[in-house]
């Protein structure tokens, strides 16, 4: 009999102490779990800026003109005059002959779509064509753009439709980006830091992270009105010889006491 009783009594020990250590390891648990939940609510988040100025390394220069007449034979020897005259301004300014490229000749017949009631136009033909200049010596052609005065003394107007004027691109985004990554996201760790100095805390581990996105400006142009693609220019860009590329990374730390 006393031998039951003392198996009873240590069968009863025995699990009272595993509910105790049960309770234990769950008290630290729930307090590990506390713990991170709080830290985790706990994090900063802050931008890294960087610029950098750069020279466009590609311009694109399109050079259209156009005639209208009544005789299609004399509007093309006219057209072909002109086109003569116009790469033997570009010979003068040292554009060389594999920077140039001939477009086809586009015939438009104003009476063609012609309908009862409309007003005809003054001419039956326009013919047009389009030379376009692209070269990496950027300096080269923006000399040569200052002087297209010389083209219009000669009675050729250079035309074109709005935006298709001379641009500037610069092609080198590539090359730079790892290194002003960097520099953004160094710049974002110090912001972080700065700011948990003035409230008592400790810069974590990294919460989560926005690489940004690469803008291109022209080099006088404010901050932009609104994001660009990767790599894509902002508006006015392309006018510009210099230019001035921009990243903002976003960074949320983890704050420690």
């Amino acid at each position: 009999m006393d031998d039951r009783n003392g198996s009873q009594r240590g069968g009863t020990t025995l699990l009272g102490l595993l509910i105790a250590l049960g309770l234990i390891v769950g008290g630290w648990l729930l307090g590990v779990e506390i713990k991170n939940t709080r830290l985790a609510d706990r994090y900063v988040t802050v931008k890294g800026l960087v610029e950098r100025n750069v020279k466009s390394d590609l311009a694109i220069w399109p050079l259209s003109y156009k005639e209208a007449g009544d005789d299609l034979t004399s509007l093309y020897a006219k057209t072909e005059a002109d086109k003569k005259v116009i790469l033997d301004f570009l010979q003068q300014q040292s554009i060389q002959p594999n920077e140039i490229e001939l477009g086809i000749i586009r015939v438009v017949d104003t009476q063609a779509n012609e309908y009862g009631g409309g007003q005809r136009a003054p001419h039956r033909y326009i013919v047009q064509q389009q030379i376009t200049v692209r070269t990496s010596r950027v300096d080269v052609v923006a000399g040569a753009a200052q002087k297209t005065m010389q083209l219009l003394q000669k009675g050729i107007a250079l035309g074109g439709d709005p935006g298709q004027g001379l641009a500037y691109k610069f092609t080198g985004l590539n090359s730079i980006k790892p290194d002003m990554i960097t520099e953004a996201t160094r710049n974002a760790r110090a912001a972080a830091d700065r700011f948990a100095s003035d409230s008592g805390s400790k810069v974590g581990t990294i919460r989560q992270a926005n690489q940004g996105v690469f803008s291109i400006l022209a080099a006088d142009q404010g901050p932009a009105t609104g994001e660009a693609g990767d790599g894509g220019m902002s508006y006015g860009a392309d006018a510009s010889l210099m230019k001035t590329v921009r990243v903002v990374t976003t960074v949320e730390y983890y704050l420690n006491q």
